[in-house]
């Protein structure tokens, strides 16, 4: 399917909290509150009327028990009309991305001009649900009228009724395929031959390259949030600045315990966070005289095997580069969300395989090789956490600073998704000094 644009869409502005990482009991905000701390700076330094906006759209995978369609709760507390609708998606991993894409398509059709989209997850607050037997016994207490038959109910309680049922593991497992992310994970490891030590390399380097990044001043879309004990909360808290070969080295594997190479160290990790972009037409632009970041050239969806769905990003992204003739020197830099580090390690193997390329991706012959100083340049989801619902907002929005920082003209981010599938976004730098420099 064409993806051509019949409206040009641009990205406006976009902020994020800080990810903070899980620590194993529940986080200081919820989805609710990150969303509403992210959100409020980016609409307070853009000047439009907030009932300019045609809709706001969230991405979230597991809100809170109390907010049902999230994305409007959000918008209320925000101080958003309450004529502007607004609307969840779930596309597991790539929540935020999809509601990225379904404010770009909207704007693109002419059916909207100024669309607030982001994602956000609070996985610390994952829900902890009763099991089947519990909620029956729960239905037979509030049935009992009597003394009695209240009695009768409690004498049923049994040890199994308060088994918990732990909803981030079970949204972490395929069902279909009976595995877990960390498995699949494994299985792309053994297909590319990847080893434990390829992966401790590049998680180290993940942590690495998000401490310089940080120390840079190269993560201004962070607002700092404070909790309701006044405490601040000001960068990414799961970097490891000292991660070294050596520290990684002595964790265990996490999935396989035998024979697996995939550790915690190597791996995203658990954490909260939230990230908005400002999608605006051409008109909107104008009108309200916003700034742009960048314009969206194109977007690509892809399914595959849920056992191998790390290598989601490489199916999303070949048709983006088939339909615009794109070689991999044509894209400046690369996001590519870090759920694994073999997963991304595996995605660029893929790409300089013939007979993957031939067979999986309908290539004549390899695609070639992303380069290293091109892909995730500050860090990624193994040194900054993967808050599943935002990440795939996040990686846009950065991708965004990314090109305008260094004065370049095009970029690709995408992500995998559990359940085996892939999505990809090509973003094309709108500042002044790019414009000019590709018009010389």
């Amino acid at each position: 399917m064409s993806n051509e644009c019949t409206r040009k869409v641009y990205i406006v502005d976009g902020s994020r909290t800080p990810q903070l990482k899980s620590r194993g009991k529940v986080g200081p905000f919820s989805a609710g509150d990150l969303a509403v701390a992210a959100g409020r700076p980016l609409l307070l330094r853009n000047n439009f009327p907030l009932d300019a906006l045609d809709e706001v759209i969230l991405g979230c995978m597991m809100p809170g028990e109390r907010e049902a369609n999230i994305a409007r709760v959000a918008a209320l507390r925000m101080g958003i009309p309450q004529s502007v609708p607004a609307w969840t998606v779930q596309r597991n991993c790539a929540s935020g991305m999809q509601s990225i894409d379904s404010a770009y398509r909207n704007i693109r059709n002419g059916d909207a001009d100024l669309i607030l989209a982001g994602g956000v997850e609070s996985m610390s607050r994952a829900p902890v649900m009763h099991n089947h037997t519990m909620v029956d016994w729960l239905g037979e207490m509030m049935r009992a009228r009597s003394a009695g038959q209240k009695l009768q109910a409690i004498a049923k309680l049994r040890g199994k009724h308060l088994k918990p049922v732990i909803a981030l593991l079970h949204g972490l497992t395929d069902d279909t395929v009976g595995l877990n992310m960390g498995e699949t994970a494994e299985i792309i490891a053994n297909n590319f031959g990847i080893t434990r030590q390829q992966m401790d390399e590049y998680a180290m380097n993940s942590h690495h390259r998000l401490a310089k990044a940080f120390e840079a001043g190269y993560l201004d879309e962070i607002e700092v949030i404070y909790d309701d004990k006044g405490r601040y909360y000001d960068h990414d808290d799961g970097v490891r600045p000292d991660s070294t070969i050596e520290s990684l080295a002595k964790l265990r594997p996490a999935f396989d315990k035998k024979y697996g190479k995939v550790t915690a160290g190597n791996s995203a990790q658990i954490t909260d966070g939230a990230t908005w972009l400002l999608l605006a037409s051409e008109d909107a632009v104008n009108k309200h005289k916003l700034p742009v970041l960048a314009s969206i050239t194109d977007t690509q969806w892809a399914g595959l095997d849920p056992a191998v769905m790390g290598m989601g990003p490489v199916h999303a992204m070949t048709p983006i580069m088939q339909r615009h003739q794109l070689s991999i020197d044509d894209i400046d830099y690369w996001e590519i969300n870090e759920a694994f580090a073999t997963q991304v390690l595996g995605c660029v193997q893929a790409w300089q395989q013939d007979d993957y390329c031939r067979e999986k991706l309908n290539l004549d012959k390899a695609m070639g090789e992303i380069p290293y100083e091109k892909l995730n340049i500050d860090g990624g989801g193994v040194s900054l956490g993967h808050p599943v619902g935002a990440s795939g907002a996040r990686i846009v929005l950065h991708l965004c600073k990314i090109l305008q920082r260094t004065n370049t003209r095009q970029g690709m981010a995408s992500l995998c998704i559990g359940g085996g599938q892939g999505g990809a976004m090509l973003l094309q730098n709108e500042s002044e000094k790019s414009t000019e420099a590709e018009a010389a």
